[in-house]
């Protein structure tokens, strides 16, 4: 299943705006999940983008964020701690809630992880978690600051350098981590969790694995994830979590019964015609059967749609561009010219009658579509005003551009 990548914007726990990708299939979304990143980390780190594309072509959309201060959202990191990052998770849900779905599936990556313990409590809807090498406790990551304890506890805040960046640490950090406990959270969870792990993870020991899948109840997986490091640098330990996590969530998700629902949705096709269907997904979103091909149709969000697909007008842009293209290929192909390639370029809009020069009336608004033609091949300059011209004659062009009479009825219907 193809997949899109969209970038989005959201209000975070501390009123910046954060940054974020939703990664989806082009066609409506089964399901929704979310993806907490690992500490000073960001959305963009290769596990979260493999992670994120998989559950995608499963028909999972996943929205993957930085965390305030990190990465490209707004705010300072020096003024985050866990607790704001369980908060920005919150939010993060809330706006797929209020703009999509909420999240059924919370996946969090090292301390991303105990951040969707932490907050899954706080989105119902969520079905299933699953942690990536994940601490049991946030205090866990004190011994990353060990050698900087002392100045943060005396002049209250210290530069810290992390893989090789330099972050301001402060005391009220260490403070919140040392106060955060997941055990209560893990045994009051009630939803399915899945704890993947490396055994030779340097960076987290197996022991908070352990320590997670045994206060938690069931229904909870355990993966072992080998020789992998923390980070899941190699691509072929990122694609095998993806694997999983996708074939596991789909259990928790009833994906099952999603496709089913989705596929109910399409309607039958009629013969030598196109036929154009309500989904319950969104306010514009429309199914489209033409012939053996399924579409989507809809409007962009600033329209309030949900973008699942093109706009009405980019249909019959699409048809215009198509037919013309097609045109010119049949025209070369009989004249026997040398015409390598077509591409078209299409845009719509409405213009005062009044402004138009080549218009015959002056009273009104009007329709135009603006239409550009890029031709290779070796081609003379006749030939290629000639294919323009051919352009115009397009079926589609000169069913547009003359009258069209369009008949409507009431449809027989038929009460349950």
């Amino acid at each position: 299943m193809s997949t899109t990548s969209e970038k989005i914007r959201f209000p975070g726990s501390q009123g910046h705006e954060l940054a974020a990708r939703l990664e989806r299939p082009e066609s409506a979304p089964l399901a929704y999940a979310l993806f907490a990143h690992c500490f000073t980390c960001g959305k963009d780190v290769f596990a979260a983008q493999r992670i994120a594309q998989a559950l995608a072509s499963q028909g999972i959309a996943v929205l993957r964020f930085d965390f305030t201060g990190l990465g490209h959202s707004e705010g300072e990191f020096a003024n985050t701690d866990f607790s704001s990052n369980v908060e920005d998770l919150v939010a993060a849900a809330d706006y797929l809630r209020t703009n999509h779905k909420a999240p059924q599936l919370l996946i969090g990556h090292s301390l991303g992880g105990a951040a969707v313990i932490a907050a899954a409590g706080e989105v119902a809807e969520a079905k299933a978690v699953a942690t990536i090498g994940a601490p049991a406790d946030p205090g866990h990551l004190s011994h990353l600051f060990s050698e900087s304890a002392s100045e943060i506890e005396e002049k209250g805040e210290a530069q810290v350098n992390l893989a090789g960046r330099t972050f301001r640490i402060r005391r009220e950090f260490l403070e919140d981590i040392a106060e955060q406990t997941l055990e209560e959270k893990l045994r009051n969870l009630r939803k399915a969790l899945m704890v993947f792990h490396a055994p030779r993870d340097e960076v987290v020991g197996i022991d908070n694995a352990s320590s997670i899948f045994i206060n938690a109840k069931h229904p909870k997986s355990f993966v072992s994830l080998d020789d992998a490091d923390h980070l899941l640098t190699r691509r072929a330990d990122a694609s095998y979590v993806a694997q999983v996590l996708a074939a596991w969530a789909g259990r928790y998700l009833d994906l099952e019964a999603a496709k089913e629902s989705a596929q109910r949705s399409w309607p039958e096709p009629v013969e030598g015609g196109v036929v154009v269907q309500e989904t319950t997904q969104g306010r514009f979103t429309n199914a489209v059967t033409a012939g053996n091909h399924r579409l989507m149709a809809d409007e962009p969000k600033s329209s309030g749609g949900l973008d699942t697909g093109p706009s009405p007008y980019d249909y019959l842009l699409a048809g215009l561009g198509a037919c013309s293209a097609m045109t010119l290929r049949l025209y070369a192909e009989h004249k026997k010219l040398p015409l390598e390639g077509v591409r078209v370029e299409l845009s719509h809009r409405r213009v005062h009658a009044n402004d138009c020069a080549e218009c015959e009336t002056k009273e009104g608004r009007l329709e135009v579509i603006d239409r550009s033609l890029s031709i290779s091949g070796d081609l003379s300059e006749e030939q290629r005003n000639r294919l323009v011209q051919i352009a115009d004659k397009c079926p589609v062009h000169r069913t547009l551009a003359g009258a069209v009479e369009i008949h409507t009825q009431l449809a027989d219907s038929t009460e349950d």
